[in-house]
């Protein structure tokens, strides 16, 4: 990773021919904001460096000029994040996928403008905002936030604009060798599905132990599609370009006016970190996201109950038909719908991201135990499993406390 043959051929997008080293942090910093605006040098600048520890990926990096007589939002408006990628995470996530992504939602000002790569990473400019935390989420104000803007990007961005050149070829051949039946998703290209089969296939198999857990998992994307990919979700053909990561970290609550304040009670917010957007059902977006009421230490007390995710989804919906220009008389017509929806991809979240915590696990050089993050998430998907096969009730065992949160009224 990081070397020039791995150019990413995004339109107008400049590219700079330097690395970031996490070894040499603030020089080779300096060196790529310095190239990027050569004016930045000089005694009359202060430039200096924040660094975000909320992602586990990634290094990212605010960087500020702080002139003399600026203020702080004259700072902030001038500021440049620094992203540079995780060791490994190529396996992990598609870099020119993230990038057209950006490109594209910075095209519809829903993201803030790209200004260039590097090697191993991007510099784009900085949202001013306040990242919540997870109990944020579950605030009414927030989460209607959350809820429109999350509906104007299903409703508005086409998922044309997701491209993928991470080798589903290669996946497959891997699969061929290994005597897998790879998956057969309604639509071919870039999807969540496609991305979930790859990651399986990334899964370690240096023991028998991980070679048949790998196996099992496989067996159950399979089943999963089976179920679940049925093309009758809102959007094209069941799917809409989707975040797919929208844990509290990447919720921005935008700074407040007090000339516009909003009347209605909702939190103005937008979204950062575009690595895992991809074409997915609506559902399992809205699902994936209100899975991260939990934060990063599973606390399932914070899962919404039935009276809130109608709530979000009736917020949602409203905003979904605005920007789609759709009738207003379906509007409890796809509450309902997406209610369904969302009910049956909960467990989703957890096999996505638990086979994704089992790779980081070998990959990740982050003080997270991943191993364990892995197992909790899996628990989820085989909970929600055990609920809908009936074999949890029919063993006579006590309904986890997840399932009871997302069962309860109010």
């Amino acid at each position: 990773m990081g070397s020039s043959e791995n150019q990413i051929a995004t339109p107008n997008l400049r590219y700079i021919p330097l690395s970031y080293s996490p070894a040499d942090s603030q020089a080779s910093a300096l060196r790529l904001i310095l190239t990027l605006l050569p004016d930045w040098e000089g005694p009359e600048n202060k430039i200096e460096f924040v660094r975000f520890t909320d992602g586990i990926t990634n290094t990212l990096l605010k960087i500020i000029n702080r002139k003399a007589g600026l203020t702080d939002e004259q700072v902030d408006n001038d500021a440049v994040l620094m992203r540079a990628y995780g060791n490994g995470t190529e396996i992990l996530i598609d870099r020119e996928r993230e990038t057209t992504s950006h490109a594209l939602l910075a095209s519809c000002g829903l993201a803030p403008p790209l200004l260039a790569r590097f090697n191993n990473g991007l510099l784009y400019r900085f949202i001013r905002g306040k990242p919540c935390g997870h109990e944020d989420l579950a605030t009414a104000p927030i989460y209607r936030g959350v809820a429109r803007r999350l509906a104007q990007w299903h409703a508005v961005l086409p998922i044309a604009g997701a491209v993928s050149t991470s080798g589903a070829d290669s996946t497959a051949a891997n699969g061929e060798k290994q005597g897998f039946e790879m998956i057969q998703p309604r639509r071919a290209g870039p999807s969540m599905w496609a991305v979930l089969q790859k990651w399986i296939m990334a899964l370690p198999v240096a023991t028998p132990e991980q070679r048949a857990r790998q196996l099992n998992l496989q067996q159950e994307l399979q089943w999963v599609v089976g179920q679940l990919d049925d093309g009758k979700g809102i959007g094209e053909d069941g799917l809409v370009f989707s975040h797919c990561d929208l844990l509290c970290a990447n919720v921005i609550v935008l700074p407040s006016d007090e000339n516009s304040k909003p009347s209605d009670d909702i939190t103005p917010v937008n979204f950062i970190d575009y690595e895992y957007a991809v074409p997915a059902p609506a559902a399992f977006d809205i699902a994936n996201h209100l899975a991260e009421w939990i934060g990063y230490d599973c606390d399932y007390n914070m899962i919404p109950t039935q009276s809130v995710r109608r709530q979000f989804l009736t917020e949602y919906t409203k905003s979904y038909i605005q920007h789609r220009k759709l009738d207003t008389s379906s509007e409890s017509e796809i509450v309902a719908r997406l209610y369904e929806d969302v009910d049956r991809f909960r467990g989703i979240p957890g096999l996505y991201w638990g086979v994704w915590a089992l790779i980081q696990a070998q990959i990740s050089q982050i003080d997270f135990d991943y191993a364990s993050y892995a197992e909790l998430r899996l628990g989820e998907y085989w909970a929600w499993k055990r609920e809908i096969d009936g074999t949890r009730q029919t063993s006579g065992e006590a309904m986890p406390l997840r399932e009871q949160r997302w069962a309860q009224q109010a």
